[in-house]
């Protein structure tokens, strides 16, 4: 095999569409996916590409050190993509130990046993820590996040984040290993556990349920669809330099309630319902504790050195996020009963 990668989180939204991205593209890689398989890990997400010669699932945790030791001597690993993390952050201000545990000990474990197994080889090796843009905290209008921002994280899970993303510099400093880090936009598209805006709108639209809106929906986002975040994760893979950090994001800013009235409208178009009637769901909520009211990332960077840009534009891009969950009601289904975790915990 050309590169033999070790993905951690691959179950997981971002993770199943990178992973599977990489399986079909690049046959000559062989894949190893290790996820834990919490609430937002399904193994559904993976289903196009679970028999493939050049793929292989392992459930685990990034925390446990025998096993991703053991991992490292069956497989070899020259390069790692992690993925796997926390994200949601209002369970990180229910339970921020969780976040501290994944994002940082499972990070810096990884990265101990990268260091141990790698040694003073590295000149095929890669540790390709991808990571957000919440790690530079809240913008006022008219600014962007640059690769040089000061970090200043406002939430549990943003604080995690920036720990382990100073950890991973860190490493490469103190140790010299080979690392890039990405920090990126929301991201929106198929699969999206339903605890995000974007898809928890769709399921509560289907259903007839109100559109919780946090404040006022004046809080800001930069929107990526994730197949473009996947397309600028393989050219920072394959050609990003080392010890760079690169951020990816969509020049697309929407404001919450705006983004939430679009989706109604389409929503309307497709479920044949009179103008307006979705609309009518839309319920404000208490503000989330610390909550950021604007962020924005510049991707020159990653534009001029790398020659990526996004393929999509927003509405293009939600048009075809609705069609795949209105085509994909059993997956929704699934994760509204809990058949997707039966499902996993059927894996042997």
């Amino acid at each position: 095999m050309d590169k033999k990668i070790l993905f951690t989180g691959g179950a997981g939204f971002i993770g199943s569409h990178a992973v599977k991205y990489f399986v079909d593209k690049f046959p000559d890689y062989q894949i190893v996916n290790l996820d834990n398989l919490t609430y937002a890990g399904n193994l559904e997400n993976l289903e196009s590409v679970e028999g493939a010669s050049n793929y292989t699932f392992v459930k685990g945790d990034i925390c446990d050190e025998a096993m991703v030791r053991s991992l490292f001597e069956t497989y070899h690993f020259d390069s790692v993509i992690h993925l796997a993390a926390e994200s949601h952050v209002d369970r990180s201000i229910e339970d921020p130990l969780a976040f501290v545990h994944t994002n940082i000990i499972g990070t810096v474990n990884l990265l101990n046993i990268c260091k141990e197994f790698w040694g003073d080889y590295l000149d095929d090796k890669l540790f390709y820590h991808i990571s957000t843009d919440e790690v530079y905290g809240s913008l006022a209008e008219g600014d962007f996040f640059y690769e040089t921002t000061a970090y200043d994280p406002k939430s549990p899970y943003s604080a995690s984040k920036a720990s382990s993303d100073h950890f991973v510099r860190a490493y490469s400093n103190t140790y010299k290993l080979p690392v890039v880090v990405s920090n990126c936009s929301n991201n929106y598209g198929p699969n999206q556990f339903p605890e995000k805006l974007i898809p928890l709108c769709i399921q509560n639209i289907i259903d007839h349920k109100p559109l919780p809106i946090y404040g006022k929906g004046e809080n800001v986002r930069d929107w990526l669809f994730v197949h473009d975040h996947i397309t600028a994760i393989d050219a920072i893979f394959h050609r990003g330099k080392k010890g760079e950090t690169y951020n990816i994001g969509g020049f697309n800013e929407w404001k919450n309630l705006d983004l939430v009235v679009l989706l109604c409208k389409i929503m309307d178009r497709k479920l044949d319902r009179q103008p307006g009637t979705n609309e009518a769901l839309i319920t404000y909520v208490k503000d989330r504790a610390g909550h950021d009211i604007r962020y924005a990332i510049d991707s020159t960077k990653i534009s001029e050195t790398l020659d990526w840009q996004p393929s999509l534009q927003f509405e293009e891009g939600l048009e075809k996020t609705v069609d795949w969950y209105l085509e994909n009601q059993e997956w929704l289904d699934h994760i509204k009963s809990g058949a997707y975790r039966i499902n996993n915990s059927n894996f042997k």
